[in-house]
């Protein structure tokens, strides 16, 4: 489970990753926290304009994030997003404790921070890459994961403290110190270690040879719309437990943070579950889109306060396990010189469909309450995995056979069963044709 720990690179990673997330998760619960109840009169739909304006550019830079990742120096990179991500934090926390902060800024802000992490995040998944072997991918991707979320077991948690105790405006800054752990085990990474990864030269065509190697993939194409669904109405999280606690149950600052640790619990031990398995399957990510639905429904049906955090576990849960195994797949099954790019089509599909997600999610809590708005991403997840249920029917033969030896009982088999590395052999920009 933690063989990737092993490597002196990756734990300095690791350790920078953990520090670093757990002041992100601080940030965002503050950042969530104002915006709903000191800036905006319990105004979901304000909460989800903050989330697009975060996650949009993800979307609307694709074209050019991935280039830059597959183009230069990854390292220099991070350290570079990391530093300017620390300046916006600075920013925000200062327009906060000298009592100025309007939610325009607040706006804009979240825009800033929302440009560089375009840049960042193709980046920071192919750097994973050059951190551990090839075979050891998707455990480092697994552990990343973990990291996230094991920080939202401690941030959201610390920053209710937190902003109950001394205000948003110190929530911040704290996170902005948390940068410098994060720049100091970059500058600490021994760069003699890397692993080998080819740049991609400077030639013409190059932006649309990464949309024309997603597009010759089907199997990545239907993780893609798997991700684009769930990402886009079913992981507004801030948003759900927001409104449950304030709206539904009549919470305050402690019981919202305490939430979004009980939901990684789950994540983490998704990200760890994941972290055991060998290589990622396409199969495990359907399955848990399909799990995470109705783990959603589950939750929207809780009638109190801790019911409905005991049922986030299970949201948690899912929801990791769909996001590592996708992450995973599409990194291991696409070749290093165009994973930059890909990466970047996979996180802006994640993402970017948070600025009509979002919005559209709290307008649902607005109207209808939050519980619906937990429907809505139940809906998308059981959607999600019956559109990728009847593509493997179609293409891969997909059948159920009751077996009384195998266990479980009943397993999903298709004619891929044996070859599930096919992937690997579709290294070209054009399709491949594959017969077996």
């Amino acid at each position: 489970m933690f063989r990737s720990l092993s490597l002196f690179n990756y734990r300095l990673w690791f350790i920078g990753a953990l520090v670093s997330n757990v002041g992100t998760w601080m940030q965002r619960t503050a950042q969530d926290w104002i915006v709903l109840t000191e800036l905006t009169d319990h105004d979901a739909v304000a909460v989800g304009i903050t989330m697009a304006l975060q996650f949009g550019p993800q979307l609307l830079l694709l074209p050019v994030s991935g280039l830059i990742a597959d183009r230069v120096d990854r390292r220099k990179l991070l350290m570079l997003t990391q530093s300017l991500m620390a300046l916006l934090g600075l920013g925000l926390g200062l327009i906060m404790l000298l009592g100025v902060a309007e939610l325009w800024q607040v706006y804009g802000f979240a825009l800033g921070l929302g440009i560089v992490s375009a840049i960042d995040a193709p980046a920071r998944q192919a750097f994973v890459s050059e951190l551990v072997s090839d075979r050891s991918i998707p455990n480092a991707v697994a552990l990343n994961s973990a990291s996230f979320n094991g920080a939202r077991l401690i941030g959201p948690a610390l920053a209710g403290i937190l902003i109950a105790v001394v205000g948003a405006g110190w929530v911040f800054m704290i996170n902005v110190a948390t940068f410098v752990v994060m720049l100091a085990a970059l500058k600490m990474i021994r760069t003699s270690e890397l692993q080998p990864s080819p740049r991609a030269a400077r030639e013409r065509g190059q932006i649309r040879a990464g949309f024309r190697y997603v597009a010759s993939r089907p199997d990545i194409v239907v993780i893609l719309v798997i991700v684009f669904l769930v990402g886009t109405f079913g992981l507004n999280f801030a948003i759900f437990t927001a409104t449950m606690a304030t709206v539904e149950f009549g919470r305050g600052a402690s019981e919202y943070g305490a939430l979004s640790s009980i939901l990684a619990i789950g994540s983490v031990a998704g990200a760890l579950m994941a972290a055991r398995r060998d290589r990622p399957r396409m199969g495990v990510a359907i399955l848990a889109a399909i799990a995470f639905g109705f783990a959603c429904l589950v939750a929207g049906l809780m009638p109190g306060y801790w019911s409905f955090a005991v049922s986030l576990i299970a949201v948690g849960f899912c929801s990791m396990t769909l996001l590592t195994s996708a992450n995973a797949y599409v990194q291991t099954t696409t070749v290093p010189v165009l994973r930059g790019r890909v990466m970047a089509v996979y996180m802006a599909i994640l993402a970017g469909g948070t600025p009509v997600g979002a919005p559209l999610v709290g307008w649902v809590s607005n109207q209808y309450g939050p519980r619906w708005a937990l429907g809505v991403a139940a809906v998308s997840g059981i959607l999600a995995g019956l559109i990728a249920l009847a593509w493997m029917v179609v293409s891969r033969h997909l059948r159920l056979r009751f077996d009384r030896t195998a266990r479980p009982l009943f397993r999903l088999q298709h004619d891929g069963d044996r070859r599930d590395e096919i992937a690997t052999a579709l290294a070209a920009d054009e399709a491949v044709q594959t017969r077996v």
